[in-house]
């Protein structure tokens, strides 16, 4: 058994040394020559010999003999001829010059068809008009019949007009007449101690101290002259003195083209509402009103002017976020000029007016439209809201500071009981009340009149 193992290990030995010691021809794509193949059922043909592989091609004749040769050979083959059949070869391929020969030219374009070259992009600081244009026609607004414009108007209407506002006052008004009505019933005689409790009511309204007892020391020095023999006429009494207080001096009436109105107070106010309100009723007075977006820093701002641009049809004054607000005001009163408006609203940033730094940059703005325009701004108005009460006295004191109040705007009228601050700003500031805000609806803005407002929250 061992011996025929060795027998056979000796016997593999020798052929691994016999294959090692065969040489092996070396052939290259040069040197090979393809063996004549015989065509299946005919003479065999001899395939023409290839100078090279990139250049070779094959006839039909050719590619019958591949296909009936080895597989080693079909196998090149078949690639070579699927190479081909992707990638076929023209018999005869035009030259570039004999396209554009055939091919006829096209016309070109007309005028109107033509696009112009887009003009260089401005730069960022220069401002961007979006809005209505001024020419043209100009978008109709429906106009309520109680709006309150200038003018005779009937009684009919007048009767509207202070039934809405006795409506809108009604927090207010229960504040003042339910409240006194329940003090005064049952007193048949006016005396010190009645006028006392008065004051306490007077205070708890919200007109604040200083003008509550303003109020009591003039009903007290009627008393003194008996004057006040009943209640109806201590009410009607201090219905007048509410009056006289509220009453400001006429001012004189700023004649200018264009008019310059700065909107100025704290975040939160209804500025923006405002001010389009404003221009709601300068396009009813037949006035073209322009608004500039001074409000360059909270979100959105910008895009809430430009929505009232569209609805009044009035043009709108706008630059990028973050820019300078005095910049801004430059360039809208530049726009303005050179559309002949009317009158010019400026839109400006809510800011706490404890904040010193935002009450300078309002001092800018003031003094950039001063330069660009002689004695704008003419009007500045400080929008309020009544539901802060007593704090819109300081409100008042420093803007009024800062720019130079010409009048306030109270809003928020109809959701709060505290109306009262309105004698308390007007008495402390002198500055004149020029519109209450009772709603929200564009006609909900209105002129303010002392005694309509009086007759409406004492009932």
């Amino acid at each position: 058994m061992m011996a025929r193992w060795f027998r056979r290990k000796d016997k593999d030995k020798d052929r691994e040394e016999e294959f090692e010691e065969t040489p092996v021809a070396e052939t290259t794509p040069e040197a090979e020559e393809p063996p004549d193949l015989p065509a299946a059922g005919a003479e065999a043909s001899a395939a023409p010999e290839p100078e090279s592989p990139e250049v070779l091609t094959f006839e039909p004749e050719a590619e019958a003999e591949i296909e009936a040769g080895p597989a080693r050979r079909g196998l090149f083959r078949r690639r070579r001829r699927e190479v081909k059949e992707e990638v076929p070869v023209p018999e005869e391929v035009a030259s570039s010059d004999d396209l554009a020969a055939e091919i006829p030219p096209e016309p070109p374009p007309p005028l109107e068809a033509q696009v112009p070259l887009a003009p260089p992009s401005a730069p960022e600081e220069v401002e961007t008009v979006s809005s209505e244009s001024t020419e043209g026609e100009v978008p109709e607004i429906p106009l309520p019949e109680d709006l309150e414009l200038p003018g005779e108007v009937t009684e009919e209407v007048r009767r509207k007009r202070f039934q809405r506002l006795r409506n809108r006052l009604l927090k207010t008004r229960e504040a003042f007449s339910g409240r006194m009505d329940r003090l005064f019933r049952g007193r048949k005689v006016v005396d010190a101690e009645l006028l006392d409790e008065l004051e306490e009511l007077l205070i708890t309204a919200d007109l604040g101290v200083d003008t509550s007892l303003f109020l009591i020391e003039a009903l007290q020095e009627k008393l003194r002259r008996r004057e006040l023999g009943d209640v109806e006429k201590l009410k009607a009494a201090l219905k007048a003195e509410m009056v006289a207080l509220l009453t400001a001096p006429a001012r004189e009436e700023v004649r200018a083209q264009p008019r310059v109105v700065l909107m100025v107070g704290v975040n939160g106010v209804g500025k923006t509402t405002t001010l389009a309100k404003l221009a709601y009723r300068d396009r009813h007075l037949g006035l073209t009103p322009l608004l500039v977006a001074g409000d360059t820093f909270r979100a959105a701002a910008v895009e809430q002017l430009e929505i009232w641009g569209e609805r009044l049809g009035a043009m709108v004054i706008k630059q990028k976020t973050g820019a300078d607000p005095a910049a801004v005001v430059f360039d809208g009163l530049a726009a303005a000029a050179a559309r002949n408006v009317d009158t010019v609203y400026v839109d400006t940033a809510g800011r706490l007016h404890t904040k010193v730094n935002l009450m300078e940059e309002l001092k800018k703005i003031h003094r950039t439209a001063a330069k660009k325009i002689p004695g704008a701004p003419h009007e500045v108005l400080l929008v309020l809201d009544a539901t802060t009460g007593q704090n819109a006295l300081s409100q008042a004191r420093l803007f009024h500071e800062a720019v130079g109040l010409t009048g306030l705007i109270i809003t928020k009228m109809d959701g709060t009981a505290k109306g009262g601050v309105a004698l308390a700003v007007v008495h402390e500031t002198g500055i004149p009340l020029k519109f209450i805000g009772v709603g929200e609806s564009m006609e909900d803005l209105r002129p303010f009149d002392a005694e309509t407002f009086v007759e409406a929250i004492l009932g």
